[in-house]
């Protein structure tokens, strides 16, 4: 099979997969086994592209569709891209084997309409993913968000539907107000003849526009200001709203809006656009962009801090994401060639922690129906597999070993350093690494209490005369699969490093 061809099956795979579950839904276990065969078709498809890209090969597909003049919805598979699309297709198949015991053990009601959500949101997550240009990616980015808000609302409650319409609202009101414009204002500029075209290209659009003065640095400033903030999946303080307010729906859809598709198209798509829109070099001489290095790390801390007063088991997960999600942005603020290599790495470290931090919250959910930190007293003791799989994800998120956030975050302090030594902003540097320092302090300041709780109180009376055990085993199952990836890529780091080092000299 050629690679073009994989590209397009990797991205219409999902669809088809889609259709097979609406048909299938009077027959639950073959709905089920169409998802799985699915998801495990669609990382292959995926990770057989991999050798290619790490090996500097081009990879091009076309739909053949001309939705704007001279714009065509293509795609090429670079080393970025490729990072987002298999962290998405990989964490998808743990994540499908453990909604189907979360669903079924739940008794959720419309469970077609359920599954039949996830394969879109995956292709749409995988067209993001080898976008060739801007408006394809604005379009995958778009379909991502509407194939998602069934998954929020599916409770059906007043509660879902609220927090539905702040998912729905904050999401689309940037994309088309901030991002659309920028990216229409880019195509003009490309219609005029200033810019080369708007494709993802090497080095970025702007780098000769803004030598030759066609493009002002205050144009190429408020253009990039469009994009960050255009971007609402990154969750950027302020427009994080609809991420907490996510936290209404199923668990499995809570760890797929975290960890494998949603959040992460958003900080995908913020380093894709620094990288290849605007240029690391460019955004770097202009000095357009130090602003993001303080708002990610006021990000950071701010959402640390909210986390911290979080009873809430699932919310305070969901600002750890916020905080979590900033360390990206900060690291390809920093404009250096280790910091985007740390950026990309911490997107994968992040997802493998997070979704086992989800996966357990879910779990104590479906066995012992408790959502608030205050009620976890002794669930160590009657969960040990699913505790110990939370432990694992909780020192990841604070990035100590021996876990793959250790790998992330001090890759991340070496991206510091290098900005010291490339001349960057003493300011800035300093406050990237006082950040780190606190934000590292305050996550374990909100995961301790929690592993503390679970191990080292005793249970509380009710507890002692309602015991209750594991959740069903593919959710146990799913949850021990990506805690054990979490401590694999701690002790093979090579994996992570060697995709991260293709991006790093891509973007440079």
């Amino acid at each position: 099979m050629s690679p073009e061809l994989t590209v397009l099956l990797a991205v219409g795979l999902p669809l088809v997969g889609t259709l097979l579950i609406v048909a299938l839904g009077r027959w639950p276990n073959l709905r089920d086994g169409v998802t799985v065969v699915t998801s495990l078709a669609v990382f292959s498809l995926v990770a057989s592209l991999l050798p290619a890209v790490l090996a500097g090969r081009v990879v091009e597909a076309q739909l053949g569709l001309n939705l704007i003049p001279g714009v065509p919805v293509a795609f090429r598979v670079e080393p970025l891209g490729m990072v987002y699309a298999l962290v998405a297709s990989l964490l998808w198949i743990p994540n499908s084997v453990y909604a189907f015991g979360y669903m079924r053990g739940n008794h959720e009601k419309h469970q077609t309409r359920f599954f039949a959500c996830f394969p879109v949101a995956i292709a749409s997550a995988v067209g993001i993913a080898f976008a060739e240009n801007i408006f394809t990616m604005f379009l995958f980015y778009e379909v991502l968000t509407f194939s998602t808000v069934p998954l929020v609302t599916h409770k059906g409650s007043s509660d879902a539907m609220r927090s539905g319409r702040v998912y729905l609202g904050v999401l689309l009101t940037t994309s088309v107000c901030l991002q659309l414009f920028a990216v229409l204002w880019i195509y003009v500029l490309y219609r005029q003849g200033v810019l080369p075209g708007i494709g993802f290209v090497r080095g970025g659009l702007f780098g000769n526009a803004l030598a030759a003065g066609a493009v002002s640095a205050q144009m190429l400033g408020l253009l990039f200001f469009l994009y960050i903030y255009g971007i609402g999946k990154s969750a950027l303080m302020p427009m994080h709203k609809w991420l907490p307010a996510a936290m209404v729906a199923p668990t499995p859809v809570s760890a797929f809006l975290h960890a494998v598709a949603v959040v992460k198209a958003g900080v995908f798509c913020v380093v894709k656009v620094i990288v290849y829109v605007f240029g690391v070099e460019t955004l770097r001489l202009s000095g357009q962009s130090a602003w993001l290095v303080y708002v990610s790390g006021g990000t950071i801390l701010a959402a640390s801090l909210i986390a911290l007063f979080q009873d809430n088991l699932k919310k305070r997960l969901a600002y750890s994401t916020i905080s979590q999600l900033s360390y990206v942005i900060m690291a390809a603020a920093l404009l250096t060639p280790v910091a985007i290599m740390a950026a990309t790495v911490h997107i994968i470290a992040h997802a493998l922690g997070k979704i086992t931090l989800f996966f357990a919250a879910g779990s104590v959910y479906t066995a012992a129906h408790k959502t608030q930190v205050s009620q976890l007293d002794g669930i160590g003791r009657r969960m040990p597999w699913t505790m110990a799989a939370f432990t694992i994800g909780a020192l990841s998120m604070i990035g100590v070993p021996p876990v793959v956030g250790f790998i992330s975050k001090w890759t991340l302090l070496r991206g510091v350093v290098e900005s010291a030594q490339l001349g960057g902003t003493r300011a800035e540097e300093l406050f990237a690494l006082c950040v780190i320092a606190l934000s590292t302090l305050l996550n374990a300041g909100y995961f301790a209490p929690i592993i503390y709780r679970a191990f080292f109180r005793p249970p509380s009376p009710e507890d002692e005369h309602h015991p209750h055990g594991e959740a069903p085993v593919s959710m146990v199952f799913a949850l021990c699969t990506t805690a054990g990836l979490v401590l694999l890529f701690f002790v093979w780091p090579r994996a992570l490093l060697t995709l991260g080092a293709a991006v790093m000299e891509a973007a440079t």
